[in-house]
């Protein structure tokens, strides 16, 4: 091991061991370590931070500036110990981040997605159930992936309707009350996962039929498969996932709907929107105001209102 990786070791330890979870920054710093010991380098350098940043050459420039930044953030505690570290200036790339605009699932899409999810194969059939209920939960709840898969059974309160976020983004935890017709097709699932994995390897709610907690990477595939289905996705060669909405618009969609079907009834949303941010786990309302303007016509039912309260004001 490299005294470059060893120190990435070191580093990420301590700050996890603070309680930051790091996945993202981790990946990076491994890739950074992997590509100082093909570079042959002995210490980190503004130049070595620079060309690994710069990768891949197709990259936004505002992917290029996250990765020096992670890697910035790493020479500064590193250069602290080691004085042939170079710290990357800051400012040296800039980018502005550019949040992807969201897509709004129609109820009939939705409802296409569920099915087909519901028909993919498998040997005892649970496979179809498993995914069907998820992207459906992930529907009617606004709930991140993560969230879903990270339940445990002891999570999930089937008499009240009551799914507890244990491991959330940025460490939040947060009770989510679903709807009765939500509760129903939880407890079916759990009846059925029961039949076919009755003694299960994972204490996890969501299974596979091998017992064990389904993978982000496996509910990212088969999405992307059923999507092809149902036309929302182009169709793809050497098993790509292609490209069109996402897994993650399920939850932009749930928040989106949530502002127009206020707003239409005329609802105070200034005074319901910090109850919206904390279902959704929003660690600032700026994010859940973020769909205000993401969202042509909730763009445009906010000018409205806007519009209205100016001719009624005297």
């Amino acid at each position: 091991m490299s005294q470059l990786r060893q120190a990435v070791e070191e580093y990420l330890q301590l700050r996890r061991s603070l309680g930051f979870q790091l996945c993202g920054p981790g990946r990076l710093l491994h890739s950074f370590a992997a590509f100082a010991e093909r570079e042959n380098a002995t210490h980190l350098t503004a130049d070595l931070a620079l060309r690994w940043a710069q990768q891949p050459a197709a990259a936004k420039p505002a992917t290029w500036a996250v990765r020096l930044q992670t890697v910035r953030r790493f020479a500064l505690w590193l250069s602290a110990s080691e004085g042939r570290t170079e710290v990357p200036p800051a400012g040296l790339l800039r980018g502005r981040y550019e949040r992807t605009r969201p897509y709004i699932y129609s109820d009939a899409e939705i409802v296409n997605l569920v099915r087909a999810a519901g028909q993919l194969p498998s040997p005892a059939g649970l496979k179809g159930r498993t995914l069907a209920t998820i992207f459906g939960l992930l529907a009617v709840t606004g709930m991140r992936i993560s969230e879903a898969l990270a339940l445990d059974r002891e999570d999930v309160d089937l008499q009240e309707g009551i799914l507890r976020i244990r491991r959330s983004k940025f460490g939040k935890s947060r009770l989510v009350a679903v709807h009765e017709s939500t509760r129903t097709a939880l407890a079916d699932y759990a009846d059925a996962r029961d039949r076919v994995v009755p003694r299960p390897a994972s204490a996890g709610f969501f299974l596979s039929e091998r017992g064990n907690r389904v993978t982000v990477w496996a509910c990212r595939y088969n999405f992307a498969k059923v999507s092809r289905q149902v036309g929302l996705r182009a169709a793809t060669k050497n098993c790509r996932h292609g490209h069109g909405p996402r897994l993650h618009d399920m939850r932009h969609r749930f928040a989106a709907c949530t502002l127009l079907n206020w707003y239409r009834a005329e609802i105070d949303v200034e005074r319901e929107i910090p109850k919206l941010a904390t279902y959704l786990g929003h660690v600032h309302i700026n994010e859940t105001y973020w769909y205000l303007e993401a969202v042509p016509e909730l763009l445009e039912l906010v000018s409205r209102r806007l519009e209205s309260r100016k001719e009624t004001t005297p």
